[in-house]
């Protein structure tokens, strides 16, 4: 059975790294060990997953033994076991082919997240700064680290933009599927008849791009330095600590000045650009990517959602899927890892049939 042939070649790879990792030469090369302990922790989840598969398989193979027994009560409980295993081992080997499918590069990736306000005014402003706040609680939670890179304010107290960098274990994994319009039903604190209004923000996940991915000439760049605005202490206006880098070949321009000292905002807004000319040049590699992102988030209007919040119903609901959970109070304190797990296993059940009639198209 191909099936198992493949998992039982990743076991033996998993158990030869495992090895490696005792052997002198391996325990005394710094990067000959981190090559490895990567290598064995990517298969960890795999192998782990399998080893119950063949356990599930060998005590459903013995219970379909006792089904020759002339025992009639130990074939009745022989038909109670089996009917117990199959549909666990049907759910072990659907998470085994999705354990299989082709990795994603960036899964392993730190993140540039990009949140704006769309449309609604203030209203659209406020979410934006909340949404935030959820994604920075749910980083909180797996600990994960968020810095911002830049806020620009709204008059009602909201945020029209916010960028944070967000580095932590598989952060790009857990969050790539965020990219789009969320869409936020509700009663604005403004609104004295307590209509409802519908407003959207945009979310854009980039993984970030290492040094090697993306090398910026020096000559391209044109800094400039300028005060600090909004909150932070005595420095604000009165030190040129804020950084802004202009990429003349592209035109992007990037800002930062969340930190106090210039050469830290500097390295931040590096960052941010790096990911951004990263995320440009995937586009052009994988055009169908590119395309599919553009088309998520759009221009923020109310129509092109992913998303809806309906605060008045406690209730979230992802139009992708189709999902919707009554628990929106626990989804804004962070609690999305229902949520983020029912796209991911949405997306690789897709990539599944797409790998499915390829299969039966060669």
């Amino acid at each position: 059975m191909e099936f198992t042939r493949q998992l039982d070649g990743v076991e033996r790879r998993y158990e030869e790294l495992t090895a490696q990792l005792g052997e002198e030469s391996v325990v005394n090369d710094p990067e000959k060990y981190r090559k490895a302990a990567k290598a064995q922790r990517d298969l960890e989840e795999i192998v782990r997953a399998y080893r119950e598969y063949k356990r599930m398989a060998d005590a459903h193979a013995q219970a379909s033994g006792m089904r020759e027994e002339p025992d009639p009560d130990l074939r009745a409980m022989a038909e109670e076991e089996i009917a117990e295993l199959q549909p666990k081992l049907d759910r072990q080997v659907e998470k085994l082919r999705f354990l299989l499918l082709p990795k994603d590069p960036n899964d392993d990736k730190d993140i540039l997240l990009e949140i704006r306000a769309g449309a609604g005014g203030d209203e659209a402003s406020l979410f934006a700064l909340e949404m935030f706040r959820m994604y920075s609680r749910y980083a909180e939670g797996k600990r994960w680290k968020v810095e911002l890179t830049s806020m620009s304010e709204s008059g009602a107290g909201g945020a029209k933009e916010v960028i944070a960098l967000v580095s932590g274990n598989k952060v790009y994994s857990r969050l790539k599927y965020e990219s789009g319009v969320h869409r936020v039903q509700r009663v604005p604190v403004t609104e004295q008849q307590g209509r409802i209004h519908t407003s959207t923000i945009t979310v854009a996940v980039l993984p970030e791009a290492d040094d090697v991915e993306v090398k910026i000439d020096p000559k391209d760049l044109r800094i400039d330095t300028f005060c600090s605005s909004g909150p932070g202490g005595q420095s604000v206006n009165t030190t040129y600590s804020a950084v802004r880098i202009t990429h003349l070949p592209t035109g992007l321009v990037v800002s930062c000045q969340d930190e106090k000292s210039q050469i830290k905002n500097r390295a931040k807004a590096e960052r941010v650009l790096r990911s951004r000319l990263y995320e440009m040049e995937l586009e052009k590699q994988q055009q169908a990517i590119g395309a599919d992102r553009r088309s998520q988030v759009g221009t923020g209007d109310r129509s092109e959602k992913i998303r809806t919040y309906n605060f008045k119903e406690n209730r979230v609901t992802d139009h992708r899927i189709p999902l919707t959970l009554h628990q929106l109070d626990r989804i804004m304190e962070g609690e999305l890892d229902e949520l983020l797990e029912a796209c991911s296993s949405y997306f690789n059940a897709q990539k599944l049939k797409e790998q499915a009639r390829g299969q039966d198209a060669a």
